[in-house]
């Protein structure tokens, strides 16, 4: 499986060899995969190179303080260090004053287990995910719309749909792969495709009408096609009669919309709104596809309930061709939400403030009635927040670069040189993250370990272990079982992943994710299924909802009245540019990866400021003039890329580069880290800025570096079979 977004492709690897640092000659796309049918991507393509490299963790590292050098250690004295200082930490200071951040990275089984460690164990629900960057408003729309988390569509749908719109996701560069179904329908099945970004990307460009919402416009966009869908009396009344609640409620509230102010805030053309609703209207299969662009928002759930709304409206969900699909970020960010590490979340979709599933999960672990505690813990930005004020004094990070990836990075920052305990389990060394941690434990990567992910379509997937881990090298789960062992806490005697998942899948049993049918056994025969699989005999559940009964009490799913709302922190004289940032086709995240392949790195060699032409004209910019780019939190300087893609008054910047590559100088210094109410996801999509042209570049800070660990040879027989991801 590949381990960049969430598509889920399977990979083939070819001339795999296993001696000395190890290599793959060609990586190939498995032609009957269902998520990708023999496409890959270029990072997909380019793995080989970043299985072995220079900085690959190969040995524990540890030091007391951030101002020694981290010195490598065994395992043994590794584990010894981190649990003292833990477990001191954690009875002076109690449950709260520890936490654990994740990533969408990590395998399910090991998800599980720090859900079952800090949550079931611990007593401690401060575990979060960088999912909460990507994911945490799509799972908030869903839960509050339709009852339940969960994407009730398949990629298949593709193959039915003859309107599919795109709103807040530039699909041909972050989930290339399945854009490639999005435009191979467009061209044989003339399949209409809506754009709706106030970028004009890639995607908008392949696109047959590309709506350049304003910034923030969102809400008043959807409220205005739902609209119109009403005065053209297309609204499914029976659907909407039998099978939704406040369906009368919405109606009058989208009446007394003002349909002219609506469109003057999405900054779409009344025309072009009336357009779009005639032609979902029309279809005989309306797909909705999303991602940031609506879920980093302040109101990133109403965003997603007012998309959902237009499917509730016209009946177009539960069959082919039909529904709201929110495109997940992470190889894995599915399968983090279904074993339990959101801040409010356990194992199976349940919530911690739940009692009934708090005695469920807390009787299936063997634990005494009360070990779960009753109040969600912090999420992502919250916890640096504590970390910051001195009440979170101890952070296990795994599989994420949160120095890089979260705003307000001035605030992180200060945050990290306030906490007593810094743990970081990664597969590379230094990262922006590690350069903080006084503790670094050496983790297995894609092919070095067996795992088990989740994709977008509901697809649980299983990895097998291709070779062995450089060195010291181990599983997630295994260094958290193996930290628990050391700790003497109870349950934590795995020996296999295998052991880990058939656990976690019987406290899915008769859960909204049931997969107690997909045992390891199983999915290590037939490799791919989707949830929910309810026994060992089930094929697995393409879409949801075929019978119209939705996950909430009475069976009905919810219009919701949303109004359009203003992002937190709006431009003025002192910031009048607005800035969004982004991702590109050659990276991924924090280029821990992407940042170590010649040829992506060729293709996209460093951050830039993208500017539209009038304003560059208005600042006497040229092509690739510096400009320093300044918000309320700090200040950066890039190259200014120049060109008609971003609208006037708005600038995008990457959020890829880190200090590894310019000190003091990534997009999220200048972000805000405003969260919403509900899904308290970070609005990196918006915040205020000013820019000037820079005649001298101001000379930035060293890069501080750490010292390496060289990865002893790796031992092994170069399989002659080609191994299948």
């Amino acid at each position: 499986m590949c381990p960049y977004c969430g598509v889920g492709c399977r990979l083939k690897l070819e001339g795999v060899n296993l001696q000395g640092n190890g290599s793959v000659a060609r990586i190939k796309g498995v032609e009957t995969a269902p998520a990708n049918f023999g496409k890959m991507c270029a990072k997909g393509a380019q793995l080989g190179p970043t299985i072995n490299t220079p900085d690959r963790m190969t040995w524990p590292l540890i030091r007391n303080t951030l101002n020694e050098e981290l010195k490598p250690v065994n395992w043994d004295a590794a584990l010894a260090h981190a649990a003292a200082r833990f477990s001191d930490i954690y009875y002076q200071h109690g449950p709260d004053s520890v936490a654990f951040y994740g990533s969408g990275q990590l395998d399910t089984e090991s998800v599980y287990i720090a859900t079952k460690l800090f949550k079931g164990t611990l007593g401690c629900n401060n575990t979060d995910s960088n999912s909460r960057l990507c994911m945490a408003a799509a799972v908030a729309g869903y839960k509050t719309s339709l009852g339940q988390d969960g994407p009730p569509t398949c990629y298949d749908d593709i193959n039915h749909a003859d309107v599919m719109l795109i709103i807040g996701s530039n699909m041909d560069e972050a989930h290339p792969v399945t854009f490639e179904r999005v435009k191979a329908a467009r061209k044989s099945r003339k399949a209409f495709v809506i754009v709706a970004d106030p970028r004009r990307t890639s995607t908008a460009e392949n696109s047959d009408l590309h709506l350049a919402v304003s910034p923030g416009g969102d809400i008043a966009l959807l409220n205005a096609i739902a609209r119109k869908i009403v005065d053209l009396g297309a609204v499914d009344t029976a659907f909407a009669e039998n099978h939704t609640n406040g369906y009368r409620e919405f109606r009058e509230f989208l009446l007394a919309q003002d349909l002219a102010e609506l469109c003057q805030v999405a900054g779409v053309p009344l025309a072009m709104v009336e357009d779009v609703a005639r032609r979902i209207a029309g279809a005989k299969g309306f797909l909705s596809f999303y991602c940031m662009g609506l879920n980093q928002s302040t109101v990133g759930m109403w965003k997603n309930n007012a998309v959902i709304n237009l499917h509730l409206l016209t009946g177009q969900i539960g069959r082919a061709g039909a529904g709201p699909f929110s495109l997940t970020g992470q190889p894995n960010a599915m399968g983090g939400r279904e074993a339990g590490m959101l801040s409010n979340s356990l194992p199976g979709y349940r919530t911690v403030d739940n009692p009934d599933h708090r005695a469920e999960v807390e009787s299936y672990w063997g634990r005494v009635p009360g070990t779960i505690s009753p109040t969600p813990g912090l999420t992502a930005v919250e916890l640096f927040r504590a970390m910051e004020k001195g009440s979170l004094k101890a952070i296990w990070i795994a599989a994420t670069n949160p120095a890089v990836s979260l705003p307000d990075l001035h605030h992180i920052r200060r945050a990290f040189g306030r906490a007593e305990l810094v743990i970081v389990s990664d597969a590379y060394h230094p990262t922006e993250t590690t350069r903080f941690a006084h503790v670094v434990l050496p983790a297995a990567q894609w092919g070095e370990k067996d795992w088990t992910s989740t994709n977008s379509e509901r697809m649980v997937s299983h990895s097998p272990k291709l070779w062995n881990a450089p060195g010291q090298s181990l599983p997630d789960w295994e260094i958290m079982c193996r930290f628990a062992n050391r700790m003497r806490l109870p349950g934590f005697q795995f020996q296999t992943s295998a052991e880990v998942w058939n656990e976690f899948a019987g406290l899915t049993r008769g859960r909204p994710n049931d997969v107690s049918g997909a045992t390891a056994e199983r999915l290590r025969e037939v490799t791919s299924m989707q949830w929910p699989i309810p026994t060992a005999d089930h094929p697995g559940t393409p879409r949801l909802y075929t019978d119209l009964k939705f996950h909430t009490p009475d069976g009905r799913a919810k219009f919701l009245c949303r109004d359009h709302k203003e992002p937190r922190e709006q431009p003025d004289h002192e910031f009048p540019f607005v800035l969004t940032t982004g991702r590109l086709y050659s990276h991924w995240h924090t280029l821990t990866r992407t940042g170590k392949v010649d040829k992506l790195m060729a293709r996209e060699p460093s951050a830039y400021v993208e500017i539209n032409p009038a304003d560059a004209e208005k600042l006497d910019l040229t092509q690739g003039d510096m400009m320093q780019i300044s918000s309320r939190r700090g200040t950066i300087q890039l190259p200014a890329r120049i060109g008609n893609a971003v609208p006037p008054g708005t600038v995008f910047i990457p959020f890829h580069w880190g200090d590894i590559y310019n000190e003091g100088n990534a997009a999220n210094y200048l972000t805000i880290s405003a969260i919403g109410r509900v899904a308290k996801q970070p609005e990196l999509k918006f915040c205020a800025v000013s820019l000037e042209k820079v005649l001298v570049p101001s000379a930035r800070r060293p890069v501080v570096t750490l010292p390496l660990m060289e990865a002893p040879p790796i031992r092994g027989k170069s399989p002659a079979a080609t191994k299948v991801v």
